[in-house]
């Protein structure tokens, strides 16, 4: 097969790393590392057999869907936290699991048919989680590039669906109300849902200057 591997996400580009490195003698892969890059790519001259979208951020036409396979790598447990920035949403609600779900991409916000979910404990730093999703991605992904021609695809069940919109710099900041509010252990999982590559969390101090929170303990 011809696979197109889209993302400019360091754990994405690891999958894409280790699925390049073992199937390249079965599968020819094609590499896009920007947005800039996909700009410039003539897919009706590759016209690939297989599309990897995982930690893609825009919207893919939807000519592509209807011509090519595209599969998107969402981290949660879809139906659940569809839409933007899933696992720091996840961290700072509490939620102790999320899930490494693959999906056929439709035209719907993260709605498409699941081909594998695997659960994973979100503990801890953001690296740490991100270690998770790399290692469940990879398995997922060979095991998918494996049954491809075989795949069962399972609906997902809108009545259990949430949705979440992508975060905003500005909700990155621990306010004196947040402080007075919330317990030690809601502060430690937004500072740590918020380490880099992601605005970190932070406190706003006199005349404007800010304070960044990067690591915590309890």
């Amino acid at each position: 097969m011809k696979i197109v591997c889209c993302t400019y996400r360091d754990w994405a580009k690891k999958i894409y790393d280790f699925l390049e490195s073992h199937f390249s003698q079965e599968h020819e892969f094609i590499r896009i590392n920007s947005k800039k890059e996909y700009d410039q790519l003539n897919l009706t001259k590759e016209n690939p057999d297989l599309i990897l979208w995982y930690g893609w951020s825009w919207i893919i036409p939807k000519d592509i869907l209807n011509k090519y396979y595209c599969v998107m790598l969402h981290p949660s447990p879809l139906p659940k936290y569809r839409g933007g920035s899933p696992i720091q949403n996840q961290i700072i609600n509490g939620e102790t699991t999320s899930a490494v779900t693959l999906f056929k991409i439709d035209e719907g916000i993260d709605t498409g048919d699941i081909i594998y979910q695997k659960s994973f404990l979100l503990k801890g730093d953001l690296k740490d989680v991100f270690n998770f999703i790399t290692n469940i991605g990879i398995k997922l992904s060979v095991k998918m590039l494996n049954n491809f021609h075989n795949l069962k695809l399972i609906p997902q069940n809108n009545n259990n669906s949430t949705y979440f919109k992508r975060r905003t710099p500005n909700q990155s900041e621990i306010t004196i109300k947040e402080i007075r509010d919330y317990t030690a252990e809601d502060l430690y999982n937004k500072i740590r849902a918020l380490q880099d590559p992601y605005p970190n969390a932070f406190i706003r101090c006199k005349d404007g200057t800010k304070l960044y929170l990067t690591k915590a303990h309890i």
